[in-house]
């Protein structure tokens, strides 16, 4: 399983998006506001997701966590950043 899928299993499971699939959610479209329309709560809870799932910090800087949590592809791209994949 590709780290862009397993992303999106966890958006998933962890906002109990149960009517939508993996395969539902582009790689490159925006999670919110267009594309899957998530919200700041939405953020903060993907955020503690992932946060425990790879073991990696989030930055204070609120305009920098919009670029990483723009899509799946900018969160993937992040992760692989922050643990040198």
């Amino acid at each position: 399983m590709t780290l862009e899928n397993e992303i999106k299993e966890l958006i998933i499971k962890s906002l109990e998006l149960e009517d939508i699939t993996p395969s539902q959610i582009k790689d490159e479209e925006p999670l919110f506001v267009e594309g899957l329309g998530l919200d700041s709560i939405d953020a903060l809870e993907i955020g503690m997701a992932l946060k425990k799932k790879y073991n990696i910090k989030l930055s204070s800087d609120k305009q920098k966590n919009a670029q990483y949590f723009y899509s799946v592809k900018t969160i993937a791209d992040f992760i692989r950043s922050n643990i040198g994949e």
